[in-house]
Parts: structure tokens; sequence; C-alpha cells
């Protein structure tokens, strides 16, 4: 008991000593704060697999691109395509793909040519369908994103849950949350004609 009541006052000695000679302590929780980043670029080659849901070339060209923009791929530079369509037009097939290239922000270091952007850390809980039905039948694509895609991106905090049955629908599925750098200021989109 006595060592414990040591130790707090130093702690609090060591804040005192430390305020009056202007010493900056760190945050505890700089989710808020701005950083320095840097625009990477990426490359992307995915193939999917999967046992439950079966995508069309664009079907899975669309949820990618949802993806990439949803963890912060710059939308200017994103361009993605699909490979390995042999069915047709809006048929399932066995083995699509999509290629993509685009810019991610990662911290910048001290030896950067790329002009600095301000960024912060963004929490993001990644959503493909806009039903519960549609996102009940994502769960083993999420799970490939976590595993193929997410390693693309500078992040921490990665919360990621699946209960994905291979020939089932699972309500529950797939839940993947995590915080990605974004930009402080988000780029003005020009208005759709």
């Amino acid at each position: 008991m006595c060592c414990r009541k040591s130790c707090v006052a130093l702690a609090l000695n060591f804040i005192i000593i430390a305020l009056l000679l202007g010493v900056t302590l760190p945050c505890v929780d700089a989710a808020d704060s701005s950083q320095s980043a840097v625009w990477a670029p990426r490359k992307l080659h995915f193939v999917y697999m999967g046992f439950t849901t079966h995508y069309s070339c664009d079907g899975l060209l669309d949820n990618v691109r949802s993806a990439l923009l949803q963890l912060g791929a710059r939308a200017s530079d994103l361009q993605a395509h699909e490979y390995g369509c042999t069915r047709g037009i809006g048929r399932p097939e066995p083995f699509p793909g999509v290629d993509a290239t685009f810019s991610v922000l990662e911290p910048a270091g001290e030896k950067t040519s790329n002009a600095p952007v301000e960024a912060r850390w963004q929490t993001v809980e990644l959503k493909l369908g806009a039903t519960s039905l549609e996102q009940a039948g994502q769960c083993e694509l999420l799970e490939q994103i976590q595993q193929k895609i997410l390693p693309l991106f500078t992040t921490r905090n990665l919360e990621f849950k699946e209960d994905c049955i291979p020939h089932q629908l699972t309500v529950s599925g797939a839940t993947l949350r995590v915080q990605v750098l974004e930009p402080m200021q988000k780029p003005v989109q020009p208005p759709a004609n």
C-alpha cells in the first residue's frame, strides 16, 4: 500500500515538473488530432473464390470499388476493371477478378517526395449491400477483403468478426471495423451531369 502511494506521488511530481518546464505530454487518445500523411500508389490483383455467394464480374467490381473507397482510396485516381469473365454480362463467374490502381494515405516519413496532406484516423465499418439480406451474403467477400485488400491500407484497431458457414447465408455474417487514415478535408467532387 505504501509503495502504491509513493508511485502515485512520484508520477504526480513528474507531471508537475514537466508542466513547469513546458514539456508537452502526449494525449491518451489522439484519434481526432491530425498528422502529416502522403498519398502512396497501390496495385491490386484480386480473385474472388466463394462457396456461398457467386458474383458476376460487374457485381464483384462494384463491391470491390465500394470497399476501396470506404477504406480511404483516393477517388480521383481509382481505376478498376474486371477480368476472368467467361460467361457473359450479368452471369455469375466461377473465379471473377478485379485489377485496380489507386492511392492511399500513409504517414509521412522523413524522406518523401510527395506533398504532405493533413490526415486523421477515421473509424470505418465496411458495408457491402444495402439490405441486411445482401449484407448476409457478403461474408466470404468481407473475409477475403480483410485478408487480401486491407493490407494495402494504413490501418489500426482492426475488429474483424466472422461467422461464415459455406453454402449458408448467415445474418450475423461478418463485421469489419477498422481505423484508416483519411484526409482532413475531402476533395471537392465535381457535380454529376
